[in-house]
């Protein structure tokens, strides 16, 4: 195991002294053809080493130095015939400002490329400041427009020789698609994208693994997406890519959370943020090994000195960033147990709360219906009551008048017998016993309604009114009323005018109705 770190370590160190000892080389060489040119004031050959400089700042990082390579050699060739490397300058200097997420600022320079190119129906760089206006109307939110430059720029690009242009312009397309969460085209192209790439080996066909995994997730097709995502971590892994290798494993990290296994979940979360540190890392040192070599040609140790120190800090302060971030894991793992114990406690005692209002819902539903049921069967009775009345009265009415009527015949014992009787059937009718019978029933069904009709009586009611008042709450004819008072049912229609005086009644409403609502 001693062994193996040891040859890890020196492997890795004499990695890093050949990359500082290659981008030295590299900056004196380009430095050397530069100075050179200017010897010569070869304006389109200085535009082009400056352009060759720029590229590697770039490369590293630095976009301010980059920048002001690449507008210096602008300069040197605005005066002169505009030819292809006008159109490389211009995309040059777009890239640069869109890595800076300065879009609008890359626009103009782009904007140029193309019209440039066209001019010179130079196809690639037409190709490239399509493609290039298409990522910069993207990242402005206007993904019609972005869409149209990069079915512009496939125009340009031919399939047997610009397979990885291609490639990279269907993966743009993709990536609109997927901004505008229409996942099946974005599936789609990141398909024809992969199809390109395949068997590269190449940053590029990772790239596109890993949004394959990543749409297949966005779909809800997790299971699917898994394998995708391992693709790309495989080829990440062998190409040395700690970007790639920290965005595959936050993919998994999120696939598998939303599947429910937040042991994996957290374990790549974990390896994510391990390859974050890695990455940073491995910028710094790229970027320390450049400005070294910078700093060392133009004779500036000082200034290596700030950066190593400001280096050392970086890392101290990933070092305390790491452990509170794990500390934090931690936390948040405990207090997502704890709350997973008290959510399941609390759903038990909601779930014993809802059944238990669930049965006294039922239980009170079965009462209202027995209750309604022993309603409706009181009103029918109390409506065949008080037919019942009516009809008796009506018989008894009609008995005494023939009874009267046979007094008239000259038998004076069968008219004393006679009389007896139409008198005994007149005090019947004059009891009032059978109507306060009738009055309590009535109040069982309907207990506040003579309250009501005498409080909102503009005036007091007489107990006959109130009588009328019951009746008509029954819904009877004034036939029928008329038979249980005694009356003729113009009396009848007489009383209900004058007790309809007395309510506060609209004139358009029916009197029964507004009796039926109390």
């Amino acid at each position: 195991m001693l062994v193996r770190f040891i040859l890890l370590f020196l492997l890795t160190t004499t990695t890093l002294f050949a990359q500082k000892d290659w981008v030295e080389t590299q900056l004196k060489t380009k430095k050397k053809g530069l100075d050179l040119a200017l010897q010569n004031k070869n304006s389109p050959d200085i535009a082009l080493k400056m352009l060759e400089l720029g590229t590697i700042y770039n490369q590293y990082g630095l976009y301010a130095n980059a920048l002001s390579y690449y507008q210096d050699a602008l300069k040197q060739i605005q005066t002169h015939k505009k030819d292809t490397l006008l159109v490389q300058i211009n995309n040059a200097i777009g890239k640069v400002y869109h890595a800076m997420h300065k879009y609008e600022q890359a626009l103009p320079f782009l904007q140029e490329a193309s019209t440039v190119a066209k001019q010179l129906k130079y196809t690639k760089g037409q190709a490239l400041a399509f493609s290039l206006l298409g990522e910069n109307a993207e990242k402005r939110g206007e993904y019609k427009t972005a869409l149209d430059f990069e079915n512009k720029s496939l125009a340009f690009l031919n399939t047997k020789t610009d397979a990885i242009e291609i490639a990279v312009v269907h993966e743009n397309i993709g990536s609109i698609y997927e901004d505008l969460e229409q996942f099946d085209k974005a599936y789609g192209y990141f398909t024809k994208a992969y199809q390109l790439l395949k068997g590269s080996q190449s940053k590029q066909e990772a790239n596109v693994l890993n949004n394959l995994g990543d749409v297949y997730r966005k779909r809800g097709e997790l299971k699917r997406g898994i394998p995708f995502t391992n693709l790309s971590l495989n080829l990440a892994q062998k190409l040395n890519d700690n970007h790639l290798l920290e965005s595959g494993h936050k993919d998994l990290a999120k696939a598998y959370a939303l599947l429910s296994n937040y042991q994996k979940a957290y374990e790549h979360k974990l390896l994510a943020d391990e390859y974050n540190q890695k990455a940073i890392a491995n910028e710094n040192k790229n970027l320390v090994n450049l400005l070294q070599a910078d700093y060392k040609i133009n004779q500036k140790e000082n200034q290596i000195k700030i950066l190593q120190e400001q280096n050392k800090v970086s890392q101290a302060n990933q070092k305390t960033l790491l452990i509170l971030a794990i500390a934090l894991l931690f936390v948040m793992a405990v207090v997502y147990v704890y709350y997973q114990k008290k959510r399941k406690a609390t759903l038990k005692i909601q779930n014993y709360k809802q059944q238990t209002l669930k049965a006294e819902l039922e239980k009170k539903e079965i009462e209202e219906k027995n209750l309604q049921r022993d309603l409706e069967l009181k009103t029918a009775a109390l409506s065949r009551y008080s037919l019942h009345i009516a009809q008796k009265n009506k018989m008894l009415s009609e008995l005494s008048t023939k009874l009267k009527n046979s007094m008239g015949r000259k038998n004076e014992l069968l008219e004393v017998k006679i009389k007896e009787i139409s008198n005994e059937i007149d005090f019947v009718l004059q009891q009032e016993n059978e109507w306060e019978e009738f009055t309590v029933f009535f109040e069982e069904i309907h207990p506040d309604f003579i309250k009501k009709l005498s409080q909102i009586a503009t005036e007091s009611l007489s107990p006959a009114e109130l009588k009328l008042g019951i009746l008509l709450r029954l819904n009877l004819s004034s036939k029928e009323i008329a038979a249980i008072l005694r009356v003729t049912p113009d009396s009848v229609r007489v009383a209900r005018h004058r007790f309809r005086k007395k309510l506060p009644i609209d004139a358009k409403e029916e009197l029964i109705t507004f009796l039926l609502e109390l």
